[in-house]
């Protein structure tokens, strides 16, 4: 996402100076709602508290959702879109002591929600911190840290929001997604792709179609999967790797400028069609893949 100064030098003098304006004026007021909102989370950004595992829901083959205990039945107050760090010591065969092993997460529960905090994670049989998740039991703890604010969001910011996800990358997706249903007086349109190996791997999408069934003016899925059922004879939405045709179908316009935002995340492979990855150092990193090829901004990507 561009600075603000950025965004100012980009409109033109005088008309766009009441866009610029706004523009500033929107950024600087989610900043400070988001470091509000930070404040008053049960979890702090500059240590780990261990949070005990109280509910256990398997929803695939390999995922899980996992629900946490806040301290003294608060909420976390997660800013909108923000992660958490989550952290445990393993010592690997071989190891002479051992390690700490550090991930981030975006939690799947509403920022509100008092006294616990929601996971859903896929576990990985070389993943270090989701194995070891997934082979939590309830009443165990977890090392947690947090908010780490990621995209600064607020109402109304963006006219059209696009999504285009990959497996767990549908977390970041469903907390801007969740808060700008909640909001009645946020008229952002939301439009999801939603990518993975099978039906089957599709996570949340209980939820996921429920919000859609609510909301039809606000919020749009297209499901895309590699492998359909029955050789995809029932299957009614993409399938294969994600296409410039489906982005073309399912993304607000590049040319809709800076009234439209889409945001990315997903495995490495769909990272680098699409977007390309972040940065090593985990800045946005230059805009490459198929959106670029297509005419977006780099401001008009946000990579989660």
């Amino acid at each position: 996402m561009a600075s603000a100064p950025t965004l100012l030098s980009r409109l033109a003098f005088p008309a766009g100076l009441c866009a610029a304006y706004a523009a500033y004026n929107s950024f600087e007021n989610a900043l400070s709602a988001q470091a509000d909102a930070a404040k008053a989370s049960s979890l702090t950004p500059d240590a780990f508290t261990d949070l005990k595992l109280i509910k256990k829901e398997k929803l695939t083959h390999n995922s899980y959702k996992l629900r946490f205990e806040l301290p003294g039945g608060q909420p976390a107050n997660l800013p909108v879109a923000s992660c958490i760090l989550t952290k445990v010591m393993q010592q690997a065969p071989g190891d002479d002591k051992p390690k700490v092993i550090v991930r981030p997460y975006t939690p799947v529960s509403t920022p509100d929600a008092a006294g616990h905090l929601d996971l859903v994670i896929k576990a990985y049989a070389q993943g270090k911190m989701s194995k070891h998740m997934g082979d939590m039991k309830v009443g165990e703890s977890l090392a947690f840290k947090g908010p780490i604010l990621k995209y600064p969001y607020s109402a109304n910011i963006k006219k059209e929001i696009g999504m285009i996800a990959g497996g767990t990358g549908i977390t970041p997706m469903l907390q801007v997604a969740d808060a700008i249903l909640a909001n009645p007086t946020d008229k952002t349109r939301v439009s999801l792709l939603f990518a993975n190996v099978s039906e089957a791997d599709i996570l949340l999408k209980d939820k996921i179609d429920a919000m859609a069934a609510a909301h039809p003016d606000r919020f749009k899925v297209y499901y895309v999967v590699d492998k359909p059922r029955w050789g995809g004879i029932f299957w009614k939405g993409g399938v294969g790797y994600v296409t410039r045709d489906m982005l073309a179908a399912h993304m607000p316009a590049a040319a809709s400028g800076s009234d439209a935002l889409v945001m990315v995340c997903g495995p490495p492979g769909m990272m680098a069609a699409v977007s390309g990855d972040k940065a090593p150092d985990k800045t946005q990193g230059e805009l490459t893949g198929l959106l670029k090829a297509m005419g977006y901004a780099q401001e008009q990507v946000y990579k989660f």
